[in-house]
């Protein structure tokens, strides 16, 4: 049975490109990053004894969270001790140096987490016998942004659509224009508040005024999709898996059927606009009531605003049972589609999950991906898909929200 190969590369250079550094009349256009100096970078591959991956969305919250890596290293030479003055890395082994995972599978490459050391943790053998380790945390680009402080935007006017605004802000903050996917974005800002604020709470109110999304991917570059994209690609062909051969096997799938994300009133307020209202009064008298707050958005008028409110009520409004979690063995027998598919989908990506109940009945729903996780040791491999229903359940045509379900509105 063949596997995929875990790569493990730490780069000890500053500054947020994974890229090896090209000296001037050497190195590869568009593939190198200027520098004086070669990175110093290490092929830990050899050495990994487990990998664990965290990358996706809060429900509840509606925003992408902070990815996180544990990478532990078979440490047998103290290598990864910062006071061994001997060592490969001395003086070197600080935080925030930068790390990548890949897998390899079939001649192709797949990016499974970029980020940033945050912690060495050496476990010291008591005798020869037991092995030593380096067990190395590391988070993605997340937290550099929610570190770095910023007031004005230079160039945020109004008029600038979302994609444009989130643009700016990165430039704010010197990120690569190498290391961004950035849609241009369907909702038009008002000028930036330039009040103090992290970066990343900057892009955050831009991603939720334009309903779209924002995160960073596994190859560490910041990515923001507008709403066609969140809401549409559902519409996409979806990745089928199946416990009665009609697609891809699966280990375990979580459904679940609960109140967690009704929300049946949602009010939406700009910055110097009015409250805007929506609900759905059958919802409420169903489920009794679930609110939803957003402020300080920037969309420029209060018509806009009125139609997320509506939007999110329309999509939220009922609940039905869904795919919390589907867990792939990618140690399975036979399991070549599995593999792909475990290193391929990502966030947005659809599925449509399958499974057969006793008495014969099955339980079958189309959902996105919204997180990954990856557990990786010697002998198994397991990824895990966190899936939810887009975030608006809309047709979104020429700047406008078309529900799926009836709503009442109070425009205030």
């Amino acid at each position: 049975m063949t596997l995929p190969v875990i790569n493990a590369i730490i780069n000890f250079s500053t500054g947020p490109s994974f890229a090896q550094a090209m000296i001037l009349d050497t190195g590869i256009l568009d593939t190198n990053v200027l520098g004086a100096d070669p990175s110093v970078i290490v092929d830990v591959s050899d050495q990994v004894n487990r990998v664990e991956t965290s990358r996706g969305r809060n429900a509840l919250s509606d925003q992408f969270q902070t990815g996180s890596l544990t990478l532990r290293i078979i440490d047998q030479n103290g290598d990864f001790n910062p006071q061994n003055v001997t060592g490969p890395y001395y003086e070197l082994l600080t935080p925030m140096k930068k790390v990548q995972i890949t897998a390899t599978y079939g001649s192709v490459t797949y990016p499974i987490f970029s980020g940033f050391i945050t912690s060495y943790v050496t476990t010291y053998p008591k005798d020869a016998e037991e092995v030593a380790y380096t067990e190395i945390k590391a988070v993605d680009a997340f937290r550099l942004v929610f570190n770095a402080q910023i007031s004005t935007v230079t160039g945020a006017t109004a008029g600038d659509l979302s994609g444009t605004r989130i643009n700016e802000i990165l430039d704010e903050i010197d990120w690569p224009a190498s290391m961004r996917d950035v849609d241009a974005g369907l909702t038009t800002m008002q000028a930036d508040p330039g009040t103090n604020r992290t970066a990343l709470a900057a892009m955050q109110t831009v991603a939720e005024s334009e309903y779209g999304a924002l995160y960073v991917d596994a190859s560490g570059s910041f990515v923001f999709q507008d709403r066609a994209v969140t809401a549409g690609s559902i519409g996409g062909t979806p990745t089928i898996f199946a416990d009665n051969g009609t697609g891809i096997t699966y280990s375990d799938a979580s459904w679940i059927l609960n109140d967690v994300l009704v929300f049946n009133k949602a009010t939406i307020t700009r910055v110097g606009g009015s409250a805007q209202v929506a609900l759905n009064q059958d919802s409420i008298d169903k489920y009794f009531l679930h609110s939803y707050f957003l402020d300080n958005l920037l969309m420029q008028t209060d018509a806009v605003a009125l139609d997320y409110a509506q939007a999110y009520v329309a999509s939220r409004a009922e609940t039905s049972i869904r795919v919390d979690a589907i867990v792939l063995d990618l140690y399975t027998a036979n399991y070549n589609t599995g593999i792909i598919a475990a290193l391929d989908l990502d966030f947005f990506d659809p599925i449509k999950v399958i499974t057969t109940q006793p008495g014969g009945s099955t339980l079958e729903k189309t959902l996105q991906i919204f997180g990954v996780r990856m557990n990786i040791s010697p002998n198994s491999w397991k990824t895990t898909f966190t899936t939810l229903e887009p975030v608006i359940d809309a047709f979104i045509l020429n700047d406008t929200i078309y529900g799926t379900l009836d709503y009442n509105v109070l425009s205030y």
